[in-house]
C-alpha cells in the first residue's frame, strides 16, 4: 500500500492571449453558463483544499485579478515564452513548499475533481514522482511510451515526427509533480524548439532521464479534456456543462420536460417536484423551491421562488426578484428587483419593479409600477389584499394600502387608505371632425364625416304644449276674431249696395 497524499499546491495558468477568440476581453473572463472560463478549474481547485492556490496572469491582468479579487494568489508572466515559463513564475512563492504541485488550466473547463483525486490516489499508491493525465485524443501534445509501455516524453506535434503523429494517446498537460522534481526541471530546461518557449511537457523526459517514476492516468471520458480557444469551443463547452447540470437536477428529483432546450446556469439550484418546461433560461445565482413550476419560454436571472410558484408562460424575473409561497406570473409579466408576498397574483402584460407586494395583492392586465423618473429610481408598497385595476398607473414613490382598490385606467401619485378605492382618470372630451381638420378636410362633409352619421334635414324643434294658454296666443287669437267680424261686416255693406 501507498502512503497518503501528500499536501498540493495549485498553479492555474491564465495568461494566454487568446487571439482565436477574436476579443477585446481575455478569453479567460468569457462567459460559460454563468462562470467565467477560470472560475471553472478554480472551483475544481478549491475542492481539492490546497495549500497554496496560485494564479498565473498575463494578457488583461489587471481584469482578471478584479473579477477574481481573493480567489487565489495572482502571479504576473509579463513576457510568455511558453507554458514551462508560465509555471516557474511560481517558483519564489513556492520555494518553500514540500509537497505536490498541481498544474490545470484556465481554458479547460469540464475537468472533474474526481479525476484529479484519482491522481492523487495513484500517485501515492505507485510512489511516482509525476502523474500525468492523458486521453485518446489527438491532442497537441502526444504521449510517447517505450517497447514495455512506460511513457518515456511528450512531443508537441509542431516538433512530431509522421510516426509520432500517428500517436493516438494525447497530453491533457495536467501534471501532478514533487514540487522539488518540477523546479529542477524548469531550471534546466531550454527553449530549443521550433516555437522558441519553455516547454512544460519537457519536464516529462526530464523526469524519466533522471530515472524517476512516472505514470500516466487515462481519462474514462474524454471531453474533460475539451480545451477552449475559440467561441465555437466555447458553444461546444457550454452544451455539455448544461447537459451536466441538468442530469444533476434530474437526479435530485426536478422534471425537465427537454434538457436539450432548456438553459440552467451552473449555481442555480432547484428543489424536487419542480417542473421546468422547455425554452426556459435559469441564469445566475437563482434559487428555486420545491413544487415549482416554470412554465415555456420564461427568463429568469438571480431570482428566489419559494414552494409552489407558478411563472409563464414567457415571463421575466429580473435580478433582486423574490416570489413567495404560492405566486402566480402570468405570460409577458415582468418583475423586477421585487418582493411578493405569499399569493401575489400578475396574470397578464403587467410590469412590477422596485415594489414590496403584500400578500394575496393581485395586479390586473397592464398594470404597472412607474419606479424611474429619470434621476432614481423609488420603491412602490402594495399592501396585503390589495387590488390594482387594469392598466393602472403607480406612480413611485407611492402607498396602495392594505385590502385597498384602483380603478381601471387609474394613474396614481398620492397614497390609497385602506379599504379605499382610487379613481383617477382624466373626463372624457370628444373634439368633434378633430380628424378630418388634422387631415386636412373642411366644412359640412367633413363635419359629417366626423360625427360618423348620414347627413339629414334638420327638423324643426316642437313647440311645447300646454293646457293653458299664454298671452300671446290670446292676443292672436283676438285678432283672427276681429279680422273675421271685419270682413263679414264689408261684405254685409256691399250687399245693401247693390
Amino acid at each position: 500500500m501507498g502512503e497518503a497524499p501528500r499536501d498540493i499546491a495549485i498553479v492555474i495558468l491564465a495568461a494566454g492571449m487568446g487571439t482565436r477568440m477574436k476579443s477585446s476581453r481575455p478569453k479567460v473572463l468569457h462567459e460559460l453558463c454563468g462562470q467565467p472560463l477560470l472560475g471553472y478549474p478554480l472551483a475544481v481547485a478549491q475542492q481539492l483544499h490546497p495549500r497554496r492556490l496560485l494564479v498565473v496572469v498575463g494578457h488583461g491582468s489587471e481584469e482578471v485579478c478584479e473579477r477574481f479579487a481573493g480567489a487565489g494568489e495572482f502571479v504576473l508572466q509579463a513576457e510568455r515564452r511558453g507554458t514551462g515559463h508560465a509555471v516557474l513564475q511560481a517558483e519564489p512563492k513556492l520555494r518553500h513548499f514540500e509537497g505536490d504541485v498541481l498544474i490545470l488550466y484556465s481554458d479547460t473547463p469540464l475537468l472533474r475533481a474526481e479525476t484529479v483525486e484519482q491522481m492523487r490516489r495513484v500517485k501515492s499508491q505507485t510512489g511516482a514522482n509525476l502523474v500525468l493525465l492523458s486521453a485518446l485524443l489527438p491532442l497537441p501534445g502526444r504521449v510517447v511510451r517505450d517497447a514495455e509501455g512506460r511513457v518515456e516524453r511528450i512531443v508537441e506535434t509542431t516538433d512530431a515526427t509522421p510516426a509520432e503523429l500517428e500517436i493516438q494517446e494525447g497530453n491533457t498537460g495536467v501534471y501532478l509533480i514533487d514540487s522539488n522534481l518540477l523546479f529542477e526541471a524548469l531550471g534546466q530546461l531550454g527553449d530549443d524548439n521550433e516555437q522558441g518557449e519553455i516547454y512544460l511537457t519537457d519536464v516529462v523526459g526530464f523526469a524519466v532521464d533522471r530515472r524517476c517514476a512516472v505514470e500516466a492516468v487515462r481519462l474514462e471520458d474524454p471531453e474533460e479534456s475539451f480545451g477552449v480557444n475559440t467561441r465555437e469551443e466555447l458553444a461546444a463547452a457550454a452544451a455539455v456543462i448544461r447537459r451536466r447540470t441538468a442530469d444533476r437536477l434530474m437526479a435530485q428529483g426536478v422534471t425537465i420536460v427537454d434538457p436539450e432546450h432548456t438553459y440552467i446556469d451552473v449555481d442555480v439550484q432547484i428543489g424536487r417536484d419542480s417542473l421546468i418546461e422547455p425554452g426556459c433560461v435559469i441564469q445566475g445565482q437563482t434559487v428555486i423551491g420545491e413544487g415549482v413550476h416554470l412554465k415555456p419560454h420564461c427568463m429568469i436571472e438571480s431570482s428566489r421562488l419559494d414552494e409552489g410558484v407558478v411563472v409563464g408562460p414567457s415571463a421575466h424575473l429580473r435580478p433582486g426578484s423574490h416570489l413567495m409561497q404560492g405566486v402566480r406570473i402570468g405570460n409577458f409579466v415582468e418583475i423586477k428587483n421585487s418582493q411578493l408576498g405569499p399569493g401575489v397574483k400578475a396574470d397578464h402584460l403587467a410590469y412590477i419593479g422596485d415594489a414590496d407586494v403584500g400578500a394575496g395583492a393581485s395586479f390586473g392586465c397592464g398594470a404597472i409600477t412607474a419606479n424611474y423618473d429619470w434621476n432614481s429610481k423609488h420603491r412602490t408598497r402594495v399592501g396585503e389584499g390589495a387590488q390594482i385595476g387594469c392598466n393602472a398607473n403607480l406612480i413611485a414613490p407611492v402607498e396602495v394600502a392594505a385590502h385597498s382598490a384602483v380603478a381601471a385606467g387609474s394613474t396614481v401619485t398620492r397614497r390609497v387608505p385602506e379599504q379605499a378605492l382610487a379613481v383617477a382618470r382624466a373626463p372624457q372630451k370628444n373634439l368633434e371632425g378633430w380628424v378630418a381638420r388634422r387631415e386636412g378636410r373642411t366644412g359640412k362633409a367633413a363635419k359629417a364625416a366626423g360625427s360618423g352619421k348620414p347627413k339629414t334635414k334638420k327638423r324643426a324643434r316642437a313647440r311645447p304644449t300646454s293646457s293653458k294658454p299664454r298671452a300671446s296666443k290670446k292676443k292672436a287669437n283676438r285678432r283672427k276674431a276681429g279680422a273675421k267680424k271685419g270682413s263679414a261686416g264689408r261684405a254685409e255693406r256691399s250687399r245693401r249696395r247693390r
